[in-house]
Formats: structure tokens, C-alpha cells, sequence
């Protein structure tokens, strides 16, 4: 049980405090309620682009780094498609440091001219390094524009098109920092070596007298069901041939989510999975398969993606994960699976909440979802799942009408079939 107290500053800012007097350590934790879903179709990309322009130096303070360091401390930060998180872990005795640098950057960034050009250039090639130049880089953009229609979900984190960041003006930025980045859209949490009175007065202190801004409400387009499967062949120049396929899932909060999360890690998470069994060690169809989703706050997407073996064809491979689904669908999980996953997923929670880093953002995240206290409650809803649970949820989901599927195909073999194809219509000419 993880124990914290909870307050809200007057501008709207929730303060959460988990005390822990085992460490010499405190970790200050801001989240903010916006990742890239929040995002203006026509200028995507801006959260992650946050993610670099809030350590570039705020209205009061040159360089975050160089005044946490003094103090001791180290800080990260990462964006995903629901939220951006920002942390730093010091020396509990210098805490108020942390308290200045984040109340001052929340209160506005410096906004110059050449820090938003340098942070453009430094996104700019991470876009071009890891997602255009990088095998495989692109296959999530592929996948995600084919299995979402209206969600903005259909966009990755660094963003939909280079050019949206490329583009993006000082203007385009304060506006975004304006929207999304105040009090009353933020979660604070301190956890480690404090007193939750000390805490208190220190978060009146340092960001009690921000503006509250304008409470952010989302009216994000909702993805309708999908009722017919989707189908993409393309082709890079990769090593081997990759395969991804997807389905549609509930929400973090739909209670269906917790069945779906054990079923994906019965087929797929791990070298005692099924499909890793069956497809990797037996048949020798993949070198590594995997099912997996991404815990998305809306419904969000289950799949299975896995690099073949050459020589092993696209088609062989998907027909072989798909009886793989058919005999989970047909005859469900053991009461030996289901304890081990169950077990696994209890080993899993209980090292996450080990670090005071981790216990940290969990907190925030799941005031974020609505409330704290659902960080306690977790464990029992995976318990409380059953065979049943799980055949029915593999049963509604894992059908093709609610699939996409991606063929990635090595350009070298794309080339052989392109030849082919013409081959073909030249006999056909004759």
C-alpha cells in the first residue's frame, strides 16, 4: 500500500506527497496533461518539441541543468501520446532548488529566438536518425496512419511530418505553452525524504502565485469501429521482412482493459509466451515475436510484431499467428497460465513501486486517470480476472474485421516481386 497525502493550490495545481524517510532522497515529479494527441493536426510534434524547449532556459533562470547539478541532482523527462512527464531526483536537504526551477519554468519559458532554433535543429535530427534513416523507423507511422481514421492517435510523439516542426514559430510555441502548461493543468508530486507540511509550504511558496491558466478540456474525434480489415504491403530497404499486426482494445480506464493486458502477455511477452514457444523455438518462422499495447488513456491498440526468418514468407507467418489466435479463442487460457501471468504481472508492480523515482510518477499518472488511490487498487482487478475473461475478450477483439496488418517487406524481395508482377504482364500481353 502506498500511502500519500493530497491538496490544491487555489490556481488548481494537485500536490501529491509520499513520504519515505528511508532514502536521503526526494524526486520532484510535473506532469502535464498533454502529449501528442493534443496536438493541432497541422502542427504535430509540439509536445516532444517541449520536451526540449523546457530545459532551454526559463523567463528567471538561463540553464535548468547547470543550477540542479549544483544542488546535487539529475533530472529526465519523456512525451508520450497522452502526457508529458518532467522529474528530478536530489538530495532531500536541497529541495526547494527543485521547487525553483520547475515553478519558474512553469511560470514561462524564456522564448527566445535561438533557443527555439537550436531545439528545432536538435528534433529535427532525432526525427531524421531514428525514424527516417533507421531500418524499420518508419513502421509505426505506417501502422498507426492505417489503424487510426479521425484519433489523433494516428500521429507518432515526434510528430506527424518533419515540416510541422521545421515550421513551427515562436509564436506557434507560446501558444501551445499557453494552452497546455499551468497549474491547472499539471499534476506535482514530491516523494522521498520529506514531510508532507514542509511540502505544502513550499508548493504555496514557489507556485501558489503562478495564474492558473485556462483549464484544458479535450474534445478529441473518436475513433469509430472498424469493421472491415485493413491491409498494408510496402517495402524498405531492411534487413528481413517484419510483420505487425493490430486490433483495436479498450481504454486504460475500461475495466475489460486488465483481461486484454494478461491476454497480451499469454501470447506474446516473453521467451514462455505462446507465440515465442511456438513461432520462434519450434517452427523457426521469427528470430523474435512479441504482443504487446501501449496502455493508451483512449482505446487504444493491441499487437503482435515480430522480424521473420529468411526464407520464411509473409504470408506463412501471419497464417501461423493466426492459428496460434484461433486455438486461444477456441480453448482458452490453463489455470497454470493464468497463475503465472497473474504472477508475473504482481513481481512486475512490486518492483515498479521499489524505486521512489517510480512510486513518484505512478502517483502522478494515476491522478492523472483521476485518482491516486487507484495506484492501491491495480493488483486486485488483475486477480480478479478469469479464464473466461480472457477467451471472451480474444473472442471480441482478435477478429480480422477489427485488424490491420502491415507487411514490411525487405526492398531486395519487394524488387524479386515487382519483377515478377511485370514478368506476369508481359506473358499476359503475349
Amino acid at each position: 500500500m502506498i500511502q500519500f497525502a493530497r491538496f490544491v493550490l487555489s490556481n488548481g495545481l494537485r500536490v501529491l506527497v509520499h513520504e519515505d524517510a528511508s532514502t536521503p532522497m526526494a524526486v520532484v515529479n510535473v506532469l502535464y496533461d498533454v502529449g501528442a494527441r493534443d496536438e493541432d493536426p497541422r502542427r504535430t510534434g509540439f509536445a516532444h518539441l517541449f520536451e526540449h524547449l523546457m530545459f532551454g532556459g526559463s523567463i528567471n533562470i538561463a540553464e535548468y541543468d547547470d543550477e540542479l547539478q549544483k544542488a546535487g541532482g539529475e533530472n529526465n523527462a519523456y512525451t508520450t501520446n497522452d502526457l508529458t512527464n518532467y522529474y528530478c531526483q536530489l538530495p532531500a536537504a536541497n529541495i526547494e532548488t527543485a521547487f525553483w526551477l520547475e515553478s519558474d519554468r512553469m511560470l514561462s519559458l524564456a522564448f527566445s529566438k535561438k533557443s527555439l532554433d537550436v531545439q528545432i535543429k536538435v528534433v529535427s535530427e532525432e526525427f531524421k536518425e531514428h525514424y527516417l534513416n533507421r531500418p524499420y523507423g518508419d513502421l509505426w507511422f505506417k501502422m498507426r496512419q492505417m489503424a487510426y481514421e479521425v484519433h489523433p492517435y494516428k500521429w507518432m510523439t515526434i510528430g506527424r511530418e518533419l515540416k510541422h516542426i521545421e515550421e513551427a514559430s515562436l509564436a506557434d510555441v507560446k501558444s501551445f505553452f499557453g494552452k497546455h502548461y499551468n497549474p491547472s493543468n499539471a499534476i506535482l508530486v514530491v516523494a522521498g525524504n520529506v514531510v508532507t507540511e514542509q511540502v505544502y509550504a513550499l508548493a504555496e511558496k514557489w507556485f501558489g502565485t503562478i495564474p492558473a491558466g485556462e483549464k484544458y478540456h479535450r474534445h478529441l474525434p473518436q475513433e469509430p469501429v472498424q469493421t472491415a480489415p485493413r491491409r498494408l504491403d510496402t517495402s524498405a530497404p531492411v534487413p528481413v521482412d517484419a510483420f505487425v499486426k493490430t486490433w483495436h482494445m479498450p481504454a486504460r480506464l475500461d475495466p475489460r482493459y486488465y483481461a486484454v493486458d494478461l491476454m497480451s502477455d499469454i501470447l506474446g511477452h516473453g521467451a514462455s509466451s505462446r507465440l515465442y514457444q511456438s513461432l520462434v523455438k519450434e517452427q523457426h518462422l521469427f528470430t523474435n515475436l512479441d504482443c504487446y499495447h501501449f496502455g493508451s488513456s483512449d482505446a487504444g491498440l493491441l499487437a503482435v510484431e515480430g522480424r521473420l526468418v529468411r526464407g520464411v514468407t509473409l504470408e506463412e507467418a501471419e497464417a501461423a499467428v493466426q492459428e496460434q489466435i484461433a486455438l486461444l479463442q477456441e480453448n482458452g487460457v490453463t489455470a497454470a497460465e493464468l497463475e503465472k501471468v497473474k504472477n508475473k504481472t504482481e513481481s512486475t508492480l512490486a518492483f515498479e513501486d521499489m524505486s521512489v523515482m517510480s512510486r513518484a510518477a505512478s502517483l502522478a499518472y494515476y491522478e492523472l486517470l483521476g485518482d491516486a488511490a487507484l495506484i492501491n487498487e491495480e493488483l486486485e482487478k488483475y486477480q480478479a480476472v478469469t479464464a473466461a475473461d480472457i477467451l471472451n475478450e480474444s473472442r471480441a477483439i482478435l477478429t480480422e474485421n477489427n485488424s490491420n496488418t502491415l507487411y514490411y517487406r525487405a526492398a531486395a524481395e519487394a524488387a524479386v516481386l515487382a519483377g515478377d508482377i511485370e514478368n506476369e504482364d508481359e506473358e499476359d500481353d503475349d
